[in-house]
């Protein structure tokens, strides 16, 4: 699929106009922005002959060599990056990659990060056009930066429910034991979005140090390059607070073991106290129980089936009782 964004002074103020492209239709000649979503590789060729750049794979674009990720070449600049998407269902990350070919640029994407979603209806707006191709790019980096901002508040803010949670006093081991195992699950998931948003980051992080580079050779104006500096600043930012979210995952996780292991310990306490209460009689019983000469029982009639529901209720009781704690 080929998406084409134009630069129009129709209405009140200058606006994007967004053009999804037919089967066999030209690409317009003063497209600024092609968004190329899952390309077939006739779409690829298409593009390919009408900036004369080389469109890379979806395999290319899975590489992590930052030599493969970041170049020049034929005078068109190869940016790839990292984005996540599906945060609120099961997040993935994807390759994501810009080339930058004289007043156009192109994206290169196999997702639907929501970050396109919230840029595209931006620049929808009166006076949301930009100038060139290297201000559309720094625009949609921002966005991607933002919305990683986004989930990382939400994130944080989940994080200290959690806290609370695992700190609080519950007089229910029973409901104990299942707080903690849906506290584990919770912390595994939060674990690996900030995983994943954090190499987003470092992905994005070599990108714009490749891209700030590169405007010191050309000519772009002074304003964008401050615009790229300070984007970069946030994203440096962001990452430090990524790390200590996932510190304070690691915190939490360590936390919630500890309680565990702390209720199972006293579990096993109270076996070692009830096994100790016992061994007095097991002990007495071993030595004199078989050896009287008058056991009433051995000539009653009903001894052998009250000793096997004797039985039955030696097992039953316990396990009634466990419930009953919730310790099972």
């Amino acid at each position: 699929m080929i998406i084409v964004y134009r630069a129009s002074d129709a209405g009140p103020g200058c606006r994007f106009e967004k053009r999804l492209l037919q089967d066999g239709e030209a690409i317009p000649s003063d497209a600024l922005w092609i968004d190329l979503v899952e390309p077939t590789r006739e779409e690829d060729r298409q593009v390919e002959e009408f900036l004369g750049v080389s469109i890379p794979t979806r395999e290319e674009m899975s590489d992590i060599e930052p030599s493969e990720l970041l170049y020049a070449e034929h005078g068109a600049r190869y940016m790839t990056a990292r984005v996540v998407y599906n945060v609120e269902t099961v997040p993935e990350i994807t390759g994501l990659t810009f080339i930058l070919k004289d007043r156009t640029m192109v994206s290169v994407r196999y997702a639907e990060p929501k970050a396109f979603q919230m840029f595209t209806n931006r620049i929808a707006r009166p006076e949301g056009c930009a100038a060139n191709a290297e201000a559309v790019m720094a625009g949609l980096v921002e966005t991607i930066i933002d919305r990683a901002a986004d989930v990382l508040q939400e994130t944080g803010a989940r994080l200290d429910a959690l806290s609370r949670s695992v700190f609080e006093a519950r007089p229910d081991p029973g409901a104990r034991q299942s707080e903690h195992q849906d506290t584990l699950r919770s912390l595994g998931r939060h674990g690996d979005l900030i995983s994943k948003i954090r190499e987003s980051l470092v992905s994005i992080e070599r990108l714009l140090l490749f891209l700030s580079v590169s405007y010191r050779t050309a000519r772009v104006p002074m304003e964008l390059r401050e615009e790229v500096r300070t984007t970069l600043r946030d994203l440096q930012s962001l990452e430090e607070h990524a790390t200590f979210q996932s510190q304070k995952i690691q915190f939490l996780l360590d936390a919630t073991l500890g309680l565990v292991n702390l209720e199972q310990n006293n579990i096993i306490k109270l076996f070692s106290v009830m096994a100790v209460i016992f061994m007095p009689p097991t002990l007495i019983a071993s030595i004199y129980g078989m050896n009287f000469k008058v056991i009433p029982e051995l000539d009653w009639h009903l001894g052998y089936p009250m000793a096997l529901a004797m039985m039955v209720m030696a097992g039953v009781l316990p396990y009634v009782f466990f419930r009953w704690k919730r310790w099972l």
